[in-house]
């Protein structure tokens, strides 16, 4: 049975992606950026090792309420195996999923195992931290660099602006 090192969970949450979601934290990250809000899920062995099937069990007890899922970190694109199969449940129960990672969208297409899971993903929010373009008036990102990218078979479809 596939796992995957989750650093936590919240059954539902209006602050990472539009409408309520169900919010999966995985840990490990590599991009180690200054001023993290999540250092301690930089570590790919903090958290617990948990089954997909288990995870799945738990998104499926919060349907009706949530609208989707977001995966956040953690990066959880270096957990990309493992997420793939999950990405691929979610979508089976007709839920949005949003991924959040401080890879660019160019660097995870061109990459064939990252590339694997953009065709899962409704919402990309992409880009690495940085603390010197903090932001604390935009939705859904910590800094200015970063985007909101809505995907559409694993392409750009658009770009979500607020401001």
């Amino acid at each position: 049975m596939k796992k995957l090192q989750v650093a936590g969970f919240l059954d539902n949450s209006t602050v990472n992606g539009s409408g309520l979601r169900s919010v999966l934290f995985l840990s490990g990250c590599f991009h180690n950026c200054p001023g993290c809000h999540n250092v301690d899920m930089q570590d790919i062995n903090y958290g617990e090792n948990i089954g997909i099937n288990e995870i799945i069990t738990r998104i499926k007890g919060n349907i009706p309420i949530i609208e989707g899922v977001t995966i956040s970190g953690g990066e959880p694109f270096e957990q990309w195996e493992n997420l793939l199969p999950l990405l691929q449940e979610i979508k089976k129960e007709s839920l949005t999923c949003w991924v959040y990672t401080g890879y660019t969208y160019s660097e995870i297409n061109s990459n064939k195992n990252f590339s694997k899971l953009l065709p899962w993903i409704d919402v990309l929010v992409e880009g690495p931290f940085k603390e010197d373009l903090l932001t604390n008036d935009l939705p859904y990102i910590g800094s200015t660099n970063q985007r909101i990218l809505l995907l559409s078979r694993g392409n750009i479809n658009r770009e979500l602006h607020f401001n």
